[in-house]
């Protein structure tokens, strides 16, 4: 346990943004597997909508600082052609 004051302060800060960040990459980790069920169902028009739902939220946890930006460009392209993939097959 840190006695300096400022210190004490930091750890307070960071345990809370530790929660807000991981139900954040939780939250973008079910999105992208929801686009992906949807593109193995077959569900084109379902798969598109929730891929795009799920780069929002990508391109949201860069701007709250959770990603960082070429980190969820990989992600982005990933999931369009993982999509596409299932749909194409």
């Amino acid at each position: 346990m840190a006695n300096i004051k400022s210190q004490m302060k930091r750890n307070r800060q960071n345990e809370k943004r530790n929660v807000r960040n991981k139900g954040l990459r939780s939250e973008l980790k079910t999105r992208v597997q929801n686009a992906t069920d949807a593109a193995e169902a077959g569900d084109a028009d379902k798969a598109m909508e929730l891929t795009r739902l799920a780069q929002k939220r990508i391109d949201m946890a860069v701007t709250k600082g959770v990603l960082h930006k070429n980190t969820a460009a990989r992600r982005k392209a990933k999931l369009v052609r993982d999509v596409n993939q299932l749909l194409g097959s």
